[in-house]
This record gives structure tokens, C-alpha cells and sequence, in this order.
């Protein structure tokens, strides 16, 4: 037992070392689902300080109490105010570009969001360099999940188009790579992080995400297709 006790108490040091924590699951934390590629985020009207959760690269969409439509919502910090109305279908998406934790208000409710990377084991994010060099030396499957217009303005040579908006009903095309490297990629790196978790939340064991996007591609002098 004193041998047990001492390595619980190297492992603990370590930890506090390294700034490593226990694993605890992201999406026990996340607020909302991802509905044809929008985050949708249930507002209920409250008093309290309410404190919602997304990834960096989400695109959100706010699911308002019927009592509260045509409420302001203002997020400060990153520029945003915007009267929400209508039907979810309707409503304007927001994408979250920046990590942090803001402070926002909508009508009466108040809170703060908290943005995050997305982080887990079998996903990572790679420079334009690093992707051209992975595309070299590993020949991934490459996935574009831009729109048609943005992808016959330039693209990725192999790259197959898959706009994020649709990737969940038409995953069915890509169950040959469930195991396999897969590439993707957006404009900016925004679309291509909700695309990297679809895949992974879908049973993809190996997904890289070019993190800033073909701007960054282009802006290295990589060759598009056209």
C-alpha cells in the first residue's frame, strides 16, 4: 500500500506539472447539437445568469423561448448585435472565430459564452505547409466542405465536395473511409472545424483539419484547381 500511495502521488505531481487534468468528455459541456451544420443553442427566458458552451468554428444559431422572439442579442467583445426573430430555419447564424469566454445579453437573459478549441485524440490541425506535405506522404482522402460557387473558384486538387450544411445526410459517401486519413478543409478554417467533429462524432478514427483554410493554402503559393 505505501507503494501505492507513493506512485498515486508521482502521478499526481506530474499532472499538476504538465497542466494535464482527468479526461472529462467535451460534450458533456457543449451546448446545444449541430443541426445540418448550425449549432443550435435553446434559450429559455430566465433571470438567471445562463452560461452556454461551443467549439471555435461553430456556426450558431440561437432557438428562442416564443416569448422572447424579436429579442437583441449583443455579444460586445466580438461585434455582434442582431434583433433574433423568426422560425430556427430563419434565424441568423453567428460563427464563433475566436476562443475566449464573452459576456452577451439577449432581451432580458444574460450569461456568458464560452468558446473553445475542439481537441481530441484522433483529430488535429495542421498549417497549409504541413497539409502539403501530409497529402504528399500519406495521400489522404480530401474533403472541401465549402459551397459549389467556392469550389469552382478554386480547389484542392483530388478534393471532393461535400458542403458542411449537407455532410450529415450524405455521410453514407464516405463510409470507405472510416478508417482512413481524411483531409478537410474550408475557406478559412471555421466550416472545416464542425466538419472534423461530424466525422469524428460519426465513428472517423484519423481527421486532420487544415486549420486556416485554402486563404492560408493560396497564401503559400500551394496550386489550386480551377
Amino acid at each position: 500500500m505505501p507503494r501505492l500511495s507513493f506512485l498515486l502521488t508521482i502521478i499526481f505531481i506530474s499532472a499538476l506539472l504538465t497542466g494535464c487534468s482527468p479526461a472529462v468528455s467535451a460534450d458533456q459541456q457543449i451546448t446545444g447539437e449541430v443541426v445540418d451544420g448550425y449549432r443550435i443553442m435553446p434559450i429559455p427566458k430566465t433571470s438567471d445568469n445562463i452560461q452556454l458552451r461551443v467549439y471555435r468554428g461553430d456556426y450558431i444559431k440561437f432557438k428562442l423561448d416564443q416569448s422572447m422572439q424579436d429579442s437583441v442579442l449583443s455579444i460586445p467583445e466580438l461585434s455582434i448585435t442582431k434583433e433574433l426573430s423568426g422560425s430556427i430555419e430563419d434565424a441568423p447564424f453567428f460563427k464563433m472565430k475566436k476562443a475566449g469566454t464573452f459576456a452577451f445579453t439577449l432581451g432580458e437573459v444574460k450569461g456568458t459564452i464560452t468558446v473553445d478549441d475542439y481537441r481530441q485524440s484522433n483529430y488535429r490541425e495542421v498549417t497549409a505547409q504541413q497539409a502539403a506535405d501530409f497529402i504528399d506522404s500519406d495521400q489522404p482522402f480530401i474533403l472541401d466542405v465549402r459551397t459549389p460557387r467556392e469550389y469552382e473558384a478554386g480547389h484542392l486538387k483530388d478534393a471532393v465536395l461535400i458542403p458542411v450544411q449537407v455532410l450529415e445526410k450524405r455521410l453514407n459517401e464516405l463510409s470507405d473511409y472510416k478508417d482512413q486519413e481524411v483531409l478537410v478543409y474550408c475557406a478559412t478554417g471555421n466550416r472545416s472545424t464542425v466538419a472534423s467533429k461530424i466525422l469524428i462524432d460519426n465513428g472517423f478514427t484519423r481527421v486532420t483539419n487544415m486549420r486556416y483554410g485554402i486563404a492560408d493554402w493560396g497564401a503559400k503559393n500551394h496550386p489550386v484547381v480551377r
